[in-house]
C-alpha cells in the first residue's frame, strides 16, 4: 500500500462540500428478518472489506497552508472497533425507533481522525436486526459504494465463514457481474450519446487542467454549460430555507418492481419516469396540503448520473457520476400525463452532454479554496430544490454475515443548503423510496412518504389498458421444512413459496 496518495479533484470537491448542517455523507440502511451475529458481521468487514478497500483503512491528511489536494494516507492507529459498533433500539424496538437512531446517525458527522465510515449493527429489531452504514462521500459515489458493500454479501446463506474470498472468485458471483453490467451501462443509456460523445466527453474527463475552449467541445456542450449557469433560482417553498444539523429520513412500503415496469410500459416511460413522476405527485399533495400553491409549478431535481464507461468494472471507488437539473412538472394534477411530461424533458436530457459538463465542474471546484468552492456550491445549489437518486439493486435474495437480506434503503448526501433527498433503491423485485430532509423544514418526512404512495397509487389507477398490473409476491419465510420437520426460517425470493435451497427449480 503506497504511503500517501493524493485524492482526484472530484473526490476532495466532495470532501470539502461537508459542512455541519449538510454533510455530505451517504447513509443506508439494510433490514434482516433474522437477528445478526455481531461477530461474523466483524469478520465479514474484516475478511471482505479490508482486504480488497485500501480507501477503509486510510484517513485524509490536509495539505500545508492549504495548499494542493489532501492526500490519503494508512492510519497507523487504524482500529476496526472504532467504526463496527452495536447499537440496541429503545422499546418497542418497531421502524419508527429504527428511522430515529438512523436519523440521529445521519445528523452526526463522521470523525476525520479516523478513515471516514461507520457501521452501527442494531439489535433485536422486530425479531430481526439491521445495518446502518454511513459512507463519506469522498470515498466514492453511491453506485461504488453500494457495490462495495455488496461484494461483502453471499447468493447462498452457507458460504465460508470467515473464509475471505480471492478476488477472481468475487468476479464469478453471477448476481455480482449482473449488477456490474446494469450500472456501468447506465453511462451509455442515461446519456443516451453517439459513439463521438462517448469520445469527446471521456477526452474531456481524463484532461480536467485544459483551457474553456477545451471544455466547450462544440455548441451541446456550451448549451449544456449556459443551462446549468443561467438556470434562475428555483421557486421559493417550504422545501428551501435555512439548514440546521438535525434531519429526518424516513421510507416507503415496498413497491413491486413489477407493477411500476407496467406502469412504464403503458405510458411508453421507463422505470425511473414512473417513480420520478410519483415523487413529483407526492411533493404537489404535500404542499397542497400545507396551502401552498401549485399551479404551474416546477421544481428542479439534481439528477446523478453514472459516468463510466459501459462494461467497466467497479471495483474502484472514487466518484464518476455528473450531475443533471431535471424539472419536476408537480403542477401537473393528471398523473399519467405527468410521466409524458417528466418522460419528455428527461428524454432531451439524455441527448445532452449536461453530466459530463457537470463532473468537471466538479473536478474545477475540488481544485479552488474552500472559500471560493462554497460560493460555488451554493451558486448552484440555489437552482435547485432537492437531490434524487436511483441506484439498481441486485434482482434475487442475497445473504450478509449468513443473513438473508429482506430490504435495502440508502439516501445521498444534498450539500450545498439542498434541504430535500429522495433515493430510490430496487432490490429482489421490489422497489423502495426513501425520504431524508432537513428537520427544522420536512419534519415529518413521513407524511412525504405517505404523499408519494398515495400518489403511486393514483397514477396505477390511471394507466390505460388494464386496472391491475402484473403482482409480484413479496418476499416472506420459506413454507418448506427442514428435515428434521422444523419449519424453514429463510426468506422467499419474491413470487416464491420456498427459498433458493427449497424451492422446487
Amino acid at each position: 500500500m503506497p504511503k500517501s496518495e493524493p485524492l482526484t479533484s472530484v473526490d476532495a470537491a466532495w470532501l470539502h462540500m461537508d459542512k455541519p448542517d449538510s454533510l455530505a455523507t451517504i447513509t443506508s440502511v439494510v433490514l434482516f428478518d433474522q437477528s445478526l451475529d455481531f461477530e461474523r458481521v466483524w469478520d465479514t468487514f474484516a475478511y471482505r472489506l479490508l482486504p480488497f478497500f485500501r480507501r477503509f483503512r486510510q484517513r485524509i491528511r490536509e495539505p500545508r497552508l492549504g495548499l494542493g489536494l489532501p492526500r490519503w494516507e494508512l492510519d497507523p492507529e487504524f482500529d476496526l472497533a472504532r467504526h463496527i459498533e452495536p447499537l440496541s433500539l429503545p422499546a418497542p424496538r418497531d421502524e419508527a425507533a429504527l428511522q430515529a437512531a438512523a436519523s440521529h446517525l445521519l445528523s452526526q458527522p463522521l470523525d476525520r481522525r479516523w478513515p471516514l465510515w461507520h457501521v452501527a449493527v442494531v439489535e433485536r429489531y422486530r425479531g430481526g436486526g439491521a445495518l446502518i452504514t454511513r459512507l463519506h462521500h469522498c470515498l466514492g459515489d453511491g453506485l461504488a459504494l453500494v457495490h462495495v458493500l455488496l461484494s461483502m454479501a453471499d447468493d447462498a446463506p452457507d458460504a465460508p465463514w470467515p473464509a475471505a474470498p480471492a478476488p477472481a472468485e468475487r468476479d464469478r458471483r453471477p448476481w455480482l457481474a449482473r449488477l456490474t453490467a446494469r450500472a456501468a451501462g447506465t453511462a451509455e443509456h442515461a446519456l443516451n450519446t453517439a459513439e463521438h460523445w462517448l469520445k469527446d466527453g471521456w477526452d474531456a474527463l481524463n484532461h480536467p487542467l485544459r483551457p474553456a475552449d477545451q471544455l466547450a467541445l462544440g455548441g451541446a456542450y456550451a448549451l449544456a454549460l449556459s443551462k446549468l449557469t443561467l438556470a434562475s433560482p428555483d421557486r421559493k417553498t417550504v422545501f428551501r430555507g435555512k439548514l440546521g444539523r438535525a434531519k429526518r429520513l424516513a421510507w416507503s412500503r415496498p413497491i413491486a418492481l413489477d407493477a411500476v415496469k407496467a406502469a412504464g410500459h403503458a405510458l411508453d416511460g421507463t422505470v425511473n419516469d414512473v417513480l420520478l413522476a410519483a415523487v413529483a405527485g407526492g411533493l404537489r399533495r404535500y404542499l397542497e396540503q400545507r396551502d401552498q400553491p401549485v399551479a404551474g409549478l416546477n421544481l428542479r431535481a439534481m439528477v446523478p448520473v453514472n459516468l463510466r464507461r459501459p462494461g467497466e468494472r467497479l471495483d474502484g471507488l472514487g466518484n464518476r457520476f455528473g450531475l443533471i437539473l431535471l424539472a419536476l412538472p408537480v403542477g401537473v394534477r393528471d398523473p399519467a400525463r405527468r410521466v409524458r411530461v417528466l418522460k419528455g424533458r428527461m428524454d432531451a436530457i439524455k441527448s445532452s452532454p449536461e453530466a459530463l459538463v457537470a463532473f468537471r465542474i466538479l473536478g474545477a471546484m475540488g481544485l479552488t479554496p474552500t472559500q471560493v468552492e462554497d460560493l460555488i456550491l451554493r451558486f448552484f445549489a440555489a437552482k435547485a430544490t432537492a437531490v434524487m437518486t436511483n441506484v439498481p439493486g441486485p434482482r434475487e435474495t442475497l445473504y450478509f454475515a449468513g443473513r438473508p437480506i429482506r430490504r435495502m434503503l440508502v439516501w445521498a448526501p444534498h450539500p450545498g443548503q439542498l434541504g430535500l433527498g429522495v433515493s430510490i433503491l430496487s432490490y429482489a423485485g421490489q422497489v423502495t423510496v426513501g425520504i431524508d430532509a432537513d428537520a427544522g423544514l420536512v419534519p415529518d418526512p413521513a407524511q412525504l412518504v405517505a404523499a408519494f404512495e398515495d400518489e403511486f397509487a393514483a397514477l396505477i389507477k390511471a394507466v390505460p389498458g388494464p386496472r391491475r398490473p402484473p403482482r409480484t409476491r413479496a418476499a416472506g419465510r420459506c413454507q418448506a421444512k427442514t428435515q428434521a420437520g422444523a419449519p424453514c426460517r429463510n426468506s422467499a425470493a419474491a413470487g416464491s413459496r420456498f427459498c433458493r435451497r427449497h424451492s422446487p427449480a
